[in-house]
């Protein structure tokens, strides 16, 4: 059975700079979702959304937009925007973990209130021709919770809901749930997507193994860790190309060039960058080591003298290995 790769979307990382420079180095991902749209009070939507969503500023196969609320409103007021834009699609975001979304009743921490979801999206199918998605945990404290909102999902024509297999109270920390996830396609009436620690080719063929149904995944923050990895799994390899190395610092250089371009100062490019860095030295031969020299570098000179160093390092293991 083929299957599709999709990015799953992470906030502060996988804008359309990110997106298109990955696209063009790496490929193998079939459709991007964008972080989500949230709004801060006001029916507006903030230029930093605008931008990411833009059409003239995607070079990706497809891209869906994703919204985060718990207000029918901004809901609407997100169609009418997405839509002024060329997308079908919006993809309604219950599954981020973080305290400061779900204190606020918002994504995983929605899960619990099934007549707040069906009369959000009643509306929302009543006065719109939008196609709704969802992406969502299993729940926030418990991973029977998401089992009360099918009934309810299957009231509309959903496209599909992609489930991370954890709940929310568990952030990104322990196992994923693999038994609640299995529990979720034996009742599930609609399309599944399957989210969870893909991180290795053999960790996406043990998930095919264990869910035949499913022919959709996700790929969140391994992703970013080692951007060869959908490709990878494509090809059913676990062998890295030989210009690995070159290959990624390309990557990387065309992504720092163009926040360095948009960011204003040397400690905003200096955050974003180590950010990214936290998640590649995860996949280098000495990732403390490596991470450290990247966090030590102060100033642009000092920063790129610590990426050569970094990668240097790498082709070096890689030819002793």
């Amino acid at each position: 059975m083929s299957f599709t790769l999709l990015s799953s979307p992470l906030q502060g990382f996988t804008d359309y700079r990110f997106r298109n420079a990955f696209h063009k180095h790496f490929g193998g991902i079939d459709t991007f979702y964008a972080p989500y749209i949230r709004y801060g009070g006001k029916l507006e939507i903030k230029g930093s959304y605008q931008r990411d969503l833009d059409p003239a500023n995607n070079e990706v196969p497809e891209l869906i937009p994703q919204v985060m609320t718990n207000s029918v409103d901004e809901f609407l007021h997100s169609v009418a925007f997405i839509r002024s834009l060329g997308y079908k699609e919006l993809n309604w975001n219950l599954g981020c973990p973080y305290p400061m979304v779900t204190k606020k009743g918002m994504g995983s921490g929605l899960i619990c209130e099934p007549q707040k979801i069906d009369a959000i999206l009643e509306r929302v199918h009543a006065e719109t021709d939008v196609i709704v998605s969802m992406t969502m945990r299993m729940g926030y404290l418990e991973p029977t919770e998401i089992l009360d909102v099918f009934p309810i999902l299957e009231k509309y024509p959903i496209k599909n809901i992609a489930i991370h297999a954890r709940i929310g109270q568990q952030l990104y920390k322990g196992p994923v749930d693999l038994d609640s996830f299995q529990v979720c396609v034996d009742t599930a009436k609609q399309p599944l997507y399957y989210n969870g620690d893909i991180t290795t080719v053999q960790r996406f063929n043990e998930m095919r193994e264990r869910f035949p149904s499913i022919n959709h995944f996700m790929i969140g923050r391994g992703l970013i860790a080692d951007p060869f990895l959908p490709s990878m799994i494509r090809a059913n390899t676990t062998i890295y190309p030989a210009n690995r190395w070159e290959r990624f610092r390309a990557f990387h250089d065309e992504i720092y060039a163009s926040y360095d371009a948009y960011l204003q100062g040397p400690t905003p490019i200096k955050m974003k960058m180590q950010g990214f860095w936290e998640f590649f030295t995860t996949t280098m031969p000495d990732p403390q080591k490596a991470f450290k020299k990247i966090k030590k570098a102060g100033n642009t000179r000092n920063y790129v003298q610590a990426v050569n160093e970094v990668l240097k390092d790498a082709v070096a293991k890689d030819k002793k290995a």
